[in-house]
């Protein structure tokens, strides 16, 4: 049995290679994510946020070679045969993806698509399964007629609810959520975080929230991890990593931010493109890029350390102390 306190979602050093490619797409990543704790992993596109929250599924693209460990309730899901894995996405983990639309057949009902899964594993039989979607509707805010209506028949909002409510319908340790506001207006997106706060204090479910927006990083994560190239760049508690950036690239990713508070002017940007996977890859990724650059950068992939004076706080970068004002540094 896993003990109450260990992680529901334990990555480590996970490495992902697939054909074509020069070096890893995933290079080295540990992450964790508690019992009832939101973690945040945010990053440009194409730095490998979703592959990091497919790999908990065991939804890995074909060809890809795997090293390293992925463990969801304490079972390696890297290691499991298929029958095993489909009883772990079954009962201990789901995923809520960017598109409602995409992931409900448009030619059967909301109901058949809530029940389907738990019928199928044979962990509820119809009418148990009957009530605990209903029971999840109301949860989610939705009314039980909704379960006898189609797809096309109700709005994109009421979807992303209801593909929430299909994914707790197992109990899961652990709720994926990659991009599951980006569809959505501001309201409906306010409404959906409020309620996956709400469901994940009730619950006690670990969640693992995608996304590229900051802002809505710090307001809903508890931690955040920061990737940049298949890597983590930098982790920490989520309001001291966004107020006291470490690395360059998580700086970077702030200044490009948008705020109301600095309005007219051109926005920041970051210099460049992330690294191409046919090449590969001698030193820190984020090298091309940064303005703290060094030969040293250029030479030694720097190792994720401590942040002195930070509790949780991790960072990879050989020269993150040139990030602190004079005034703040522990050394001062």
């Amino acid at each position: 049995m896993t003990p109450p306190d260990a992680p529901t979602l334990d990555i480590r050093n996970l490495r992902l290679a697939l054909p074509g490619t020069a070096r890893p797409v995933l290079d080295g990543v540990d992450l964790t994510v508690g019992p009832g704790e939101t973690v945040a992993l945010v990053g440009e596109s194409g730095s490998g946020k979703s592959l990091t929250s497919r790999a908990a599924l065991g939804l890995l693209p074909r060809g890809a070679v795997a090293e390293g460990t992925v463990r969801v309730d304490g079972q390696d899901v890297l290691t499991l045969d298929p029958e095993r894995l489909r009883a772990l996405r079954a009962g201990k983990v789901a995923m809520i993806f960017q598109d409602p639309r995409a992931a409900l057949n448009p030619l059967r009902r909301i109901g058949d698509f809530l029940t389907e899964g738990v019928r199928s594993a044979g962990t509820l039989d119809q009418g148990a399964a009957n009530a605990r979607a209903t029971e999840l509707l109301t949860a989610v805010g939705l009314d039980d007629t909704v379960r006898r209506k189609y797809p096309g028949q109700v709005s994109g909002g009421m979807l992303q609810r209801v593909v929430i409510a299909a994914a707790l319908m197992g109990d899961p340790a652990l709720l994926l959520a990659d991009e599951p506001t980006t569809a959505l207006d501001v309201i409906t997106q306010a409404e959906v975080i409020a309620l996956l706060t709400r469901l994940r204090a009730s619950f006690r479910t670990g969640l693992l929230f995608v996304t590229h927006d900051l802002d809505l990083a710090a307001a809903i994560s508890d931690r955040v991890y920061v990737m940049y190239a298949g890597r983590i760049a930098e982790t920490g508690p989520a309001q001291d990593l966004f107020e006291r950036p470490r690395h360059p690239y998580t700086a970077a990713l702030l200044a490009a931010t948008p705020r109301l508070t600095t309005p007219g002017g051109r926005l920041h940007a970051i210099p460049g493109q992330p690294p191409d996977l046919r090449a590969s890859l001698t030193g820190c990724a984020f090298a091309a890029r940064c303005p703290l650059v060094a030969d040293d950068c250029r030479e030694s992939a720097p190792a994720a350390a401590p942040v002195p004076g930070a509790p949780g706080r991790l960072t990879a970068c050989h020269h993150s102390d040139r990030l602190v004002p004079e005034g703040q540094r522990p050394d001062a």
